[in-house]
């Protein structure tokens, strides 16, 4: 009850911060976005590009605990997925504080979940997410992203989003349950290192988890 209540209380939190006290939202804010549909990435920060596509690695890493564990609830799975392409945490904290504890999982797996389910997966997002943040690290105009987060409601929602992003990770039962779905102790050292590593703690654990029809085989 508490921590479906917390939930809720950020995701309300969040949209009001957002909209009413967030700095103010200029002519020009969509410009970097406009500017990488255009194929202008010159143009862009790379820091502001860098967040932006981590934004979407942090998608599909909690994708890949999502759809797994949306087999096993009464929630679409893909809706809330889906919602959150177009709006981050918004429709993702929902979908946390709406789904059931289950640690269980039955049926078998399609494309799909099955490339969610693959620690390649895991590899892939793990070696974009590396280059994203060197490439910010290296090239970034950090002060113009200062600016910018303090002038700029588009880019100051998209850095609190990302903070969520990686606060949310270990703290509802979604990682707790996909953990003990591998046959992992959850509240383990593995537990923690994951959940205080940001970004990198979850992915390193995309690499490593066991796939779920191999533990299952293995206790059959």
């Amino acid at each position: 009850m508490i921590r479906t209540l917390t939930l809720w209380l950020i995701w309300f939190g969040f949209i009001v911060y957002v909209l009413f006290f967030a700095p103010p939202l200029p002519a020009d804010a969509f410009q970097p976005l406009q500017s990488l549909l255009a194929g202008q990435i010159p143009l862009i920060n790379p820091v502001l590009l860098s967040m932006f596509s981590l934004v979407g690695i942090w998608l599909l890493i909690y994708s890949s605990l999502i759809f797994p564990d949306g087999r096993m609830q009464s929630l679409p799975a893909w809706l809330f997925m889906l919602g959150s392409v177009a709006t981050g945490v918004i429709a993702l904290i929902p979908y946390l504080a709406l789904r059931q504890p289950n640690q269980e999982f039955s049926g078998g797996q399609d494309l799909g979940l099955a490339i969610f389910d693959s620690r390649a997966t895991g590899v892939i997002l793990t070696i974009s997410a590396i280059a994203l943040v060197l490439f910010a690290v290296l090239w970034g105009d950090w002060a113009g992203f200062v600016q910018a987060f303090l002038t700029n409601r588009f880019v100051h929602g998209m850095s609190i989003a990302f903070v969520l992003f990686c606060v949310l990770f270990p703290y509802p039962t979604l990682l707790q349950d996909d953990m003990a779905r591998r046959g992992l102790t959850p509240n383990s050292q593995l537990f923690w290192l994951i959940a205080w590593v940001p970004l990198f703690g979850p992915l390193a654990y995309l690499c490593l988890r066991p796939s779920l029809l191999a533990f299952r085989f293995r206790n059959s």
